[in-house]
């Protein structure tokens, strides 16, 4: 093993100061002694909230010897904003220190390329590893038990409790409700309670709690109301039936409830996280899921926005049978044929007439799909929206307005939709007759849903934990508003011949192992396509060399990569096994003089030059 020089972690800074430490501001210096895991998200990114989930069994058997960090690092300006954070930490129960870094400044300090990534410090303040995306909790529970035996055997590890100081409880009827629906009949409502794990059926006032529908504690589990458990439920469709089918997010599954008995059955997903190479279809009780958000009944299916891997995916109740039914998992926009689109985290969808509305969040777009007028399936369209990285409040012309980050959307009695702009916190409108977007309403607290009761909408103010019912307006109002870019910067890279690589190093005690084909993935494509001009496409090598068109200024790099590694044991023929995954959209601008080579960090250390910013160093082994 080649020795590296081992770099001194940078010290942890934020303008936004920290969350769940009471009054402390640590400092790396305060958690010398600790091995630290920086978890750098925003709490827009659904593979954020995957790494969150998997980092909970971690927290909890070393929480005597790891210090989780979250660095909230945002790519929307509302995440942006303290108040939206500190609703983000509760929303998604991170029990562990927050640091609020609204200008990105930990980001550029530790050279971090994607959201999420974990970068792991030694108890003697040193950074030994970096992993983007998910799948990487097997390699660091390795790591973290490496390093305790390491370190308790120098004396440089110190046990006790961490800053965590957890923030004290607030009681409301809901707390961040995601989706809704109106109940025929009763005029009731229903409500995915997502931060309690719970439904609740309100009166028709939308305050009086009628029942609720679940234990309040996280769980998958089936049976009658004091029994259910969910896990941060949110969308809910109503089927011909009459039950109603939850989109049921973090147990990566589809429940089914009787409205009459309350009594809550799984239908569709596993309870797993679906992973590149898994089956896309089949017996629904068989197939795995990604974070389903959002559900509605089109076409005689149950329709699945499945964010965790940007694609719609459909139920058949009769046949009990789940597919793919739009997407192809790369993150982005792309419009054509449902099955070579392209979308970003769909989030909300409506059914309205032929046309299935599709609230595409990371796009911060309006889009549909509708049957393809050759007969051969569906076509996906985009009313507003242009890309990953573009974004703001501006009515006028579809084509030049803007969302911010919608979670959902709703046919309205004339044809045109209503469109939660959730980080807007407003209420958009669309008319597909003339094109234009206006604002129905503002002042909302993160709007996530909408339904028309007796032509009044109500909304669900997810961040304000309450629905609230307002008239439509005869006239919508119109917002000039302001265009927005991510603050992340674009990487300066020459035209010409750019050498991508992505690094990847297997956990200790494993191997990637090719016994049965190639155990690595790449897919690499480009928004616009003609900034490349070679390159593109699948391949099996975590390196490529590109070629970029010097007559496109910028754009984005989709990369996607994806390893398993399998336990390094010759003498078991069943080794256990990891797939280790993440996407980048990395924006780029072509200057002359700029980088000729691109280092994504799946995991391990990018050996090529140095990953880190600056800080004192030494020579030592290196750690993989």
């Amino acid at each position: 093993m080649t020795a590296r020089a081992r770099v001194r972690a940078p010290e942890l800074i934020g303008k936004g100061g920290w969350l769940n430490t009471g009054d402390r501001r640590p400092t790396l210096a305060d958690l010398r002694g600790s091995i630290v895991i920086l978890d750098f998200w925003t709490f827009c990114c659904v593979n954020c909230l995957h790494v969150l989930d998997e980092l909970r069994a971690l927290e909890e058997q070393h929480r005597d010897t790891v210090v989780i960090v979250g660095v909230h690092s945002p790519k929307f300006v509302h995440e942006a904003e303290h108040q939206a954070v500190v609703d983000a930490v509760e929303r998604y129960g991170v029990h562990h220190p927050v640091l609020d870094d609204p200008e990105l400044s930990t980001w550029r300090q530790y050279a971090v390329r994607a959201w999420p990534t974990l970068v792991v410090i030694d108890p003697e303040g040193y950074v030994v590893a970096q992993h983007a995306g998910e799948g990487h909790a097997h390699a660091l529970e390795k790591l973290v038990n490496r390093l305790e035996l390491e370190h308790a055997a120098k004396g440089t590890l110190r046990r006790g409790d961490g800053p965590y100081v957890p923030p004290e409880p607030v009681s409301t009827d809901l707390r961040f409700p995601g989706k809704m629906l109106a109940l025929p009949g009763s005029g009731h409502y229903l409500v995915s309670d997502s931060t309690r794990h719970a439904l609740v059926e309100l009166a028709a006032d939308g305050e009086t709690v009628v029942r609720r529908i679940g234990t309040g504690e996280r769980g998958l589990t089936d049976g009658d109301p004091g029994t259910a458990r969910f896990s941060e439920p949110q969308g809910l469709a109503l089927l011909p039936d009459g039950s109603v089918v939850v989109a049921d997010t973090v147990n990566h599954a589809l429940r089914r409830l009787d409205l009459d008995s309350g009594r809550v059955t799984t239908i569709a997903g596993t309870g797993r996280q679906w992973w590149q190479g898994s089956p896309t279809s089949g017996p629904a009780r068989e197939v795995d899921l990604s974070s389903p958000w959002d559900v509605a009944w089109y076409q005689d299916r149950v329709w699945i926005a499945m964010a965790g891997v940007h694609q719609l995916w459909t139920y058949d109740p009769a046949a009990e049978r789940i597919e793919v039914a739009a997407g192809t998992t790369n993150e982005g926009l792309v419009d054509g044929h449902a099955g070579d689109a392209w979308f970003a985290q769909p989030s909300g969808l409506s059914a309205a007439g032929d046309r299935l509305w599709i609230a595409d969040s990371e796009t911060s777009a309006l889009r549909w799909a509708e049957p393809a007028a050759d007969g051969d399936g569906y076509v996906i369209r985009t009313a507003v929206g242009t890309g990953l990285f573009d974004f703001g409040h501006r009515d006028g012309p579809a084509g030049q307005a803007l969302l911010q980050h919608p979670l959902g959307v709703t046919g309205l009695p004339d044809g045109s939709v209503a469109v939660s702009d959730t980080y807007n916190n407003a209420l958009r409108r669309y008319d597909p007759v003339s094109g234009e977007v206006t604002t129905l309403a503002t002042e909302l607290r993160e709007p996530s849903d909408a339904a028309v009761v007796d032509g009044d909408v109500v909304v669900v103010e997810s961040a304000g934990h309450r629905l609230t019912r307002m008239r439509l307006p005869e006239e919508a109002t119109r917002v000039e508003g302001a265009a927005h870019r991510t603050q992340r910067a674009a990487t300066d890279v020459a035209p010409g011949p750019l050498r991508l690589d992505v690094v990847f190093s297997a956990p200790p005690g494993q191997k990637l192992d090719d016994r049965y084909g190639p155990s690595t993935r790449l897919l690499v494509e480009a928004t616009p396509p003609e900034l490349l001009k070679a390159g593109t496409g699948k391949g099996t090598d975590l390196f490529r060399d590109l070629e970029l068109d010097p007559s496109v200024p910028e754009g984005v790099l989709h990369v996607s990569a994806m390893a398993a590694s399998c336990d390094d044991d010759a003498d078991n023929p069943y080794p256990a096994c990891h797939v280790h995954q993440q996407d980048w959209g990395v924006p780029v601008r072509l200057v002359p003089g700029g980088d000729a080579r691109l280092a994504l960090v799946l995991a391990g250390m990018d050996e090529g030059e140095p990953e880190v910013a600056e800080g004192p160093s030494e020579r030592a082994p290196g750690v993989q």
